[in-house]
């Protein structure tokens, strides 16, 4: 039974809120532009908690994502005004993200300093050069097809939804198979269950680390991108608590804080369900603190489980 709930349990909870919105407003909430729009609208909590995923699982976390995501809105932003193309623009920000994400694993593993005052440093740091590249303003370009990838509209239409959910379903399947048929994967996954065991069983424990955190980072990387796609400018200010909706999805999804357990496919399902929520919560005119008191008790509740399927 606590195995069927582990693995389960995501699915059954993203079931039960959208059973709950389809009674409540069943005309609104079940119109098709509107699941459209849910699943667009989860795309940059999905595709940052995908990278979460593998550093929860180390027994590391990220609290930088949300600056690093504002970082490189900015930095795509301002090369596309300065002349840059999108592909340029797109392939050089990725390249940032992976390497803020560098940065962290190597302070984290350099220095030996607990990751939450790494990444706590680190957003900081991030934020305030995204708000010195803009100057403290927004940096106003033409995204070009970033703009097409975040429409809910696809074209053409037999694609269904956005092209930017399938874009998430397309890494989600990859990680998926970097993480279970890997032999990083394997090595991360040793690491957050015993980190002293792995590295006296000759993982490279730095390494691993390192490589972890860029993933998080590129991840991190397209999220930007999508960011600007979808407000068409750079916003030094914007995915401000996108960490914690990040972190929060990867621990509904399954994955445990103390590390050397997670799923992708869970991380997938967090996200959606609380895209869900809010959405749903809009719906029926629900006060926004309302719908962040649900979130927060949601997040409470999932790491609850957490502890107790520890013990």
């Amino acid at each position: 039974m606590r195995q069927l709930f582990v693995r389960f349990g995501p699915f059954f909870g993203l079931l039960l809120v959208v059973a709950l919105f389809s009674v409540a407003a069943p005309d609104k909430f079940l119109s098709v532009y509107n699941l459209r729009t849910v699943a667009m609208q989860s795309t940059l909590v999905s595709l940052g908690a995908l990278g979460m995923t593998f550093v929860v699982i180390t027994g590391g976390i990220d609290l930088s994502i949300g600056a690093v995501v504002a970082l490189v809105a900015c930095a795509s932003a301002a090369l596309v005004r300065d002349g840059h193309s999108i592909w340029i623009a797109s392939l050089v920000c990725v390249l940032l993200g992976a390497f803020c994400g560098l940065v962290n694993g190597a302070l984290i593993t350099r220095l030996a300093v607990a990751p939450f005052i790494v990444t706590l440093g680190t957003m900081g740091i991030a934020r305030g050069t995204a708000k010195w590249l803009a100057n403290d303003q927004q940096i106003a370009a033409e995204p070009g097809w970033l703009s097409d990838l975040v429409r809910n509209l696809p074209e053409p239409a037999w694609l269904m939804v956005g092209k930017a959910v399938w874009l998430v379903l397309l890494v989600a399947i990859l990680l998926s198979f970097v993480l279970r048929r890997t032999v990083f994967g394997v090595h991360a996954i040793a690491i957050g269950s015993n980190e002293q065991a792995a590295a006296l069983s000759g993982i490279k424990v730095s390494r691993t680390k390192w490589l972890v955190y860029m993933l998080c980072g590129a991840c991190a990387g397209m999220c930007g991108l999508l960011q600007f796609g979808l407000l068409k400018s750079g916003v030094p200010t914007a995915a401000m608590g996108l960490e914690l909706q990040v972190i929060a999805a990867v621990v509904i999804g399954g994955a445990s804080l103390s590390g050397g357990q997670g799923s992708l496919l869970g991380a997938l399902l967090g996200a959606l369900m609380m895209q869900v929520l809010k959405n749903g919560c809009t719906l029926t005119n629900v006060p926004d603190h309302v719908q962040d008191v649900l979130i927060g008790v949601i997040i409470v509740g999932a790491v609850a489980i957490d502890r107790w399927r520890s013990r």
